[in-house]
């Protein structure tokens, strides 16, 4: 049988039974495998990916394959099942349609099937599966009404597969995942929650991750069986996966969302979290936004980013809470420190030691004043700033009025590309507040921060 008659055959089965065709990769690899040749070094060098990734891929296709065509398929036998079935299928009007059907149809089988009514197989757990992990206890919840609500449609109603969910250090990530949990937990079989504070590899995340599924003699040895194996998982039940720090995977002294070397691993990991059907949830807690996320979260992919911003009128419990007292100045109190919870708590508690909780007598100080704590906490990211980027912060924290990035071009020693580059990087950190004003974007940095860059960079 002819080559093309063979990957027209496989393709139009895969369309019949998921709605969705073969996309490049998959039909790389299956022409390859149907020569007879090694698919994974030719096909990761013609696509400038890892090896790794493609045998990930390789693995997802025998799976899709196997369901298609009712017996196991691999790269072996591939060839002889897929001219098998077509010989028994060829009265059949197969392809008829070939070529006039809408190729940018894009549905996965298992989103398609959650929106009218759930499936519950039969190795579904009869109870709901919790594994916090080391999760902190969360004593106080401040309101953060309008935030759960999007995050849980996201996850319950649109079926997301990968949220990130991001914002400066201190503004409540980890508060709002932990409480996202406790209120939509009964709709899943497994809730996983992770921290990557002490930067694990893939290897060892998955290893761990697995432990929760089956018994540690079960888990492969091999990468790439592991990543297919949690994907397998993944399908079969209905997980939500919150993986937190997802910072401390990214260098110190490189562009934001860089990954450490031994540390690429993730990028391709959570691609596949985007790419592949199933009908879980993973969400990443960052301080820095990943670089693939930007790519991943276009509105026709299951894929989500959510920065978490001010807490509001609702930052007035943190202060009630520590018994300050001139409530009338609170508003000002919380739009110095941004609605923080972390900042405010921190300065809270300096306002109850040295100022008796008078909120009036600590705003007659000259504004803000930086707990050592908070330093502490602030100099984390700054911690992780390139050169270029430091200097940009320096040159903003002496601006009186917000500025754009070309006014920055003579007044910084680097070149205009660096400058760029760093201004972007400072955003996915999460540490410049942009204005959009008349058209021009104009970028500024808050009080807290300029502050804090004065006392330690001036």
């Amino acid at each position: 049988m002819e080559l093309k008659e063979v990957l027209r055959f496989a393709d139009d089965k895969v369309f019949s039974k998921t709605g969705k065709h073969l996309d490049d990769l998959q039909e790389a690899i299956l022409k390859e495998v149907l020569q007879g040749r090694k698919y994974a070094t030719k096909i990761a060098q013609d696509r400038d990916c890892t090896e790794g990734y493609v045998r990930v891929a390789a693995s997802e296709l025998w799976k899709i394959l196997s369901d298609v065509l009712g017996e196991e398929v691999s790269k072996g036998n591939v060839r002889a099942i897929l001219e098998r079935a077509k010989f028994y299928n060829h009265s059949s009007a197969i392809g008829e349609n070939y070529g006039t059907v809408n190729h940018n149809v894009n549905i996965c089988q298992e989103r398609a099937r959650s929106l009218t009514k759930p499936q519950n197989s039969q190795q579904t757990p009869k109870q709901l599966h919790i594994d916090l992990g080391d999760a902190p206890e969360i004593f106080t919840f401040f309101d953060r009404t309008s935030e759960l609500s999007t995050l849980e449609n996201w996850i319950t109603g649109d079926r997301t597969r990968l949220i990130a969910l991001l914002g400066i250090s201190g503004i409540g990530k980890t508060t709002l995942s932990l409480r996202l949990i406790d209120q939509i937990k009964t709709q899943f079989d497994y809730v996983i929650y992770r921290s990557l504070r002490f930067s694990p590899t893939l290897d060892a995340t998955l290893t761990n991750l697995l432990q929760i599924f089956s018994q540690p003699s079960e888990i492969p040895q091999n990468i790439e069986t592991k990543i297919s194996q949690i994907l397998d998982y993944l399908r079969k039940y209905r997980c939500l996966i919150v993986l937190d720090d997802v910072q401390m995977l990214f260098s110190s002294g490189q562009l934001a969302g860089q990954y450490k070397t031994g540390y690429e691993d993730y990028q391709l990991f959570f691609k596949l979290i985007a790419d592949v059907c199933h009908q879980s949830c993973l969400i990443l807690n960052s301080w820095e936004k990943p670089r693939e996320i930007a790519r991943l979260s276009k509105e026709d992919r299951p894929v989500r980013c959510f920065v978490l911003g001010s807490l509001g009128e609702a930052a007035k419990e943190i202060l009630r809470s520590e018994n300050l007292s001139d409530e009338e100045t609170w508003e000002t109190l919380i739009d110095i420190y941004q609605g923080n919870p972390l900042w405010l708590e921190l300065t809270a508690t300096l306002i109850r030691e040295l100022f008796g909780g008078r909120v009036s007598e600590f705003l007659q100080c000259e504004m803000p004043i930086l707990d050592e704590s908070l330093q502490f906490q602030l100099s984390q990211p700054f911690g992780r700033l390139t050169p270029a980027e430091l200097a940009v912060m320096v040159y903003l924290a002496n601006q009186a009025e917000p500025v754009a990035v070309s006014e920055c071009f003579n007044k910084i020693p680097y070149s205009s590309s660096a400058i760029v580059n760093a201004v972007r990087s400072l955003g996915n950190r999460f540490l410049l507040d942009i204005i959009e004003e008349e058209k021009i974007t104009l970028f500024s940095l808050n009080p807290v921060l300029k502050q804090y860059v004065k006392t330690q960079y001036s």
